[in-house]
């Protein structure tokens, strides 16, 4: 779709957003003031003061502002691959107003002047909000209590923890974290993946495949036995465990028999997980190599039903950015991960949505309300209503969206989606009423 403005709408004077459909529930107006969602529906353009800017966006479907659980930005230690500045730009191109920077950096961002420097440069960046998650154990380690409370009393106010990229895998110091995370309503964030069964090599689903690949093989109950460990210490410490990056129909089935019984638990499911096969492993592309690796369709299909019907929560992007001598090696020895900021709109578009697995009101539940509520972000997802803050994302449902890695605005390319035809994407994203993103131009807190 043609923008209505050739230039970006400026900061200062009232905005009346016209003709869009709020969150898949009907066409309507919304009218920002000072940041924040004055009116909306019939009463914006009543309401709006006489110098407002319009903004027409007739086709256009508004969401909330995206809010991403799970993203790597690589600062401090690999600024080669990703900056929180180019990351911050890379997720509002993507919708995202807000994201969650995970602590596997160098240093491990496990002490409370290590969360507010993330915390800092974010603010400073001023594309997105950018929170840090705190390390469950020090360095990563497994064995000691990283600073969890200081991190949660910091600037930073962390309150998701995560040992991403390691699992804890020692049951003891996961049911520490959960007891110690009680008395500040956080959270662990768990990389299921046990070493035992799964180990440091393991990089393709173990099956017919990974044989006759000669990869070393990755189960699925490598992956389904830590989260039923985990969803019973959280019953048995009455706290709350966040299942990263679920990619079996095992892990489903724990997670819906968890929720019937009331435990706290979340979880998440990656764009690349809900599309992308084992199948393409088969050209020993490392572009392909993720951790947990992609898994057959029919564990591709449990996961899709799974986000449908809310056992999977939310949608978080595991963005994983790396420089090209880090991937461009036998796959076996290439770096884990794959790009998601700019795409993972338009991949759940593609697949649930034009698909009819999901309304937009699911999508502003997956990847934005519901995020942000497990986060603990006061001020992100609370949907289009009147006093919010303007956190808003405007996305085309029509729109074909042809990937081009060369094009993306994070340092790194190891894209999966490149060359592949997407339908959907992001025409504007607006954080607190500043518009962060048009059409791929990007603006930052000094622009």
């Amino acid at each position: 779709m043609s923008a209505s403005h050739e230039d970006r709408p400026t900061t200062t004077a009232p905005l009346l957003i016209t003709g869009a459909d709020l969150a898949g529930t009907g066409a309507g107006d919304l009218l920002v003031v000072d940041g924040r969602i004055a009116a909306v529906g019939a009463d914006a353009a009543d309401e709006a003061p006489s110098g407002a800017q319009r903004y027409h966006a007739e086709g256009l479907v508004a969401l909330p502002g995206l809010v991403d659980l799970h993203t790597h930005l690589r600062e401090p230690g690999r600024e080669d691959a990703e900056t929180i500045e180019t990351g911050s730009q890379a997720a509002a191109a993507g919708g995202y107003t807000a994201v969650l920077a995970m602590a596997n950096t160098t240093p491990v961002t496990d002490t409370a002047e290590a969360a507010e420097r993330i915390w800092d440069l974010g603010q400073r960046a001023g594309y997105v909000d950018v929170h840090p998650v705190g390390a469950v154990t020090k360095a990563l380690a497994g064995e000691e209590l990283a600073e969890l409370g200081l991190m949660a009393r910091s600037r930073a106010r962390v309150r998701v923890f995560s040992d991403d990229g390691r699992c804890v895998h020692d049951a003891r110091v996961m049911r520490r974290a959960l007891e110690y995370i009680t008395s500040f309503g956080g959270v662990i964030s768990q990389h299921s993946q046990d070493p035992t069964l799964a180990g440091a090599t393991a990089c393709c689903h173990e099956g017919e495949l990974s044989g006759r690949l000669g990869l070393p093989g990755w189960p699925g109950v490598a992956e389904e036995s830590i989260v039923a460990r985990d969803v019973m210490l959280a019953r048995h410490t009455r706290s709350r465990v966040h299942v990263a990056h679920v990619s079996t129909a095992g892990s489903v089935e724990v997670l819906r028999w968890a929720k019937s019984q009331g435990i706290d638990v979340t979880a998440e499911v990656t764009p690349h997980h809900l599309l992308l096969t084992t199948d393409l492993l088969s050209t020993y592309d490392p572009v392909f190599k993720v951790n947990p690796p992609l898994r057959p369709q029919e564990d591709v299909e449990a996961l899709r039903e799974a986000l449908a019907d809310g056992t999977i929560d939310i949608v978080a992007t595991d963005h994983a950015p790396h420089v090209r001598q880090d991937k461009e090696h036998a796959f076996i020895d290439a770096a884990f991960g794959m790009l998601g900021l700019e795409t993972a709109l338009s991949v759940v578009s593609t697949v649930m949505v034009t698909e009819g697995r999901m309304t937009w009101a699911d999508v502003a539940r997956t990847m934005s309300t519901d995020p942000a509520r497990i986060a603990g972000l006061t001020d992100q997802g609370q949907g289009l209503t009147v006093g919010a803050p303007a956190n808003i994302t405007l996305v085309d449902p029509t729109r074909a969206v042809v990937v081009d890695a060369a094009h993306s605005k994070s340092l790194s390319r190891n894209n999966p989606w490149h060359g592949r035809e997407l339908t959907g994407g992001v025409h504007l994203t607006m954080l607190r009423g500043r518009v962060t993103a048009r059409e791929g131009l990007v603006w930052g807190a000094g622009a």
